[in-house]
């Protein structure tokens, strides 16, 4: 097995906590993030649940210590605070000592804010500033100047595989030696575009998500930003870093089926999970746990059976979604889960499936659904998206 590439910080804001330690009380106590909507406003406010972040876009901009006259969506905001924890717990305090760079997903980027301000934006300079914080780069260039990173800047915006491959692309740039540290995740919050978007699919739940169970209904939205650190082995010996863990597989695929759904075989899925093992040197059998993607739409969760039973057989591991607690965070899935996974490998615990009642007939185990200990090696984490997007991740105890 590759020791892959080392993870030294990470940081977090969900619907279940605004911090890392936060976040680990919830998934302990079983205290999920699902609830009706409190800061939006939309006509379907009572008539769905969404996983938010409670904190007003003023009480995040204080945290930051922002100007009145800043124009930060609330993607950036999010962002911003997740970014900032992670640089903390790896205790970089001199950002330009290595070459390093950001690279943040998002899907939703400033429609937030664009949503609000784009029938005044050309006789009102304060709704002008807000429109120039749409597009997707903005919440990363913000996020870069918060951080004070210089040297690199990208964002990925691959729908809900988003902050999976800002990861891989990381750790790419770290074993290409084009980098030595990167910080790496994604950020998204609610929008009424992408409420509208899903009630127009027909994928939106109106009580809580129910992942990986025969009568799901559909998934939850939800809001929230996670980063990695990401530093070379140079770094690591010459500073004597701790480790949280290494990622040491990583790979993307795509059924290149249809737009929004995903085969019936899963075929970008199991693709995606395979090369995960072949990047890491590692055997079906020897992943412990799996955190899937989980949506609890009728399509993906049996696709993603499908996929598992494809690539484990007879022996699949333990399994669950956390989404049934965050709801689903689109672009900053893959770096929430990535977290989850890190904290997984820490405490050797596994969280659990929420709601869950009933067995699918496309996989053949049900998921965890109590808290449960257990000793965890290496862990698989999926993200997928629109498009066919397909990516999995695989993180490895640091020891």
């Amino acid at each position: 097995m590759l020791k892959g590439v080392a993870i030294t910080g990470m940081g977090i804001i969900s619907s279940i906590g605004t911090t890392v330690d936060e976040n680990l009380e919830s998934l302990i106590s079983s205290k999920k993030g699902i609830a009706p909507i409190v800061n939006m406003h939309t006509r379907h406010k009572n008539a769905i649940k969404v996983g938010e972040v409670l904190q007003t876009n003023q009480q995040l901009a204080n945290q930051l210590h922002l100007p009145n006259s800043h124009n930060y969506s609330r993607t950036a905001l999010l962002g911003s605070i997740a970014a900032k924890q992670a640089l903390k717990d790896a205790r970089i305090t001199n950002i330009s000592e290595y070459k390093t760079g950001l690279i943040s997903a998002t899907s939703v980027g400033g429609m937030d804010m664009t949503e609000h301000h784009y029938n005044k934006f050309q006789t009102n300079s304060t709704s002008a500033k807000f429109i120039n914080s749409h597009h997707a780069g903005d919440s990363t260039q913000k996020i870069a100047s918060q951080l004070g990173i210089t040297h690199f800047t990208t964002t990925i915006s691959t729908a809900c595989s988003s902050a999976a491959n800002a990861i891989m692309l990381g750790a790419r740039l770290i074993t290409s030696g084009k980098l030595d540290r990167v910080i790496v995740g994604g950020t998204d919050c609610l929008s009424k575009f992408t409420i509208n978007g899903f009630k127009t699919l027909l994928i939106l739940s109106d009580t809580d998500c129910k992942p990986f169970d025969a009568n799901r209904k559909g998934l939850n939205l939800g809001e929230a930003a996670a980063y990695l650190v990401l530093e070379s082995d140079t770094i690591i010996k010459k500073e004597h870093k701790k480790v949280l863990a290494y990622l040491t597989g990583y790979a993307n695929a795509n059924d290149a089926f249809h737009q929004t759904a995903s085969s019936v075989e899963g075929e970008g899925a199991y693709l995606a999970m395979q090369k995960a093992l072949q990047k890491a040197n590692l055997q079906a059998q020897n992943i412990d746990y799996i955190n899937v993607h989980g949506t609890a739409t009728p399509n993906n969760d049996a696709s993603e059976g499908t996929a598992i039973q494809r690539v484990f057989k007879n022996e699949i591991p333990d399994y669950s979604s956390t989404k049934a607690f965050t709801g689903h965070t689109l672009a900053a899935a893959g770096a929430i889960e990535a977290v989850f996974s890190i904290l997984t490998l820490q405490h050797n615990t596994l969280f659990p499936n929420l709601n869950f009642e009933t067995q699918i007939s496309e996989l053949p185990k049900n998921p965890i659904t109590k808290v449960t200990r257990k000793k965890v090696q290496h862990i698989l984490s999926n993200s997928f998206g629109f498009g066919g997007n397909c990516s999995t991740l695989i993180f490895s105890k640091s020891e």
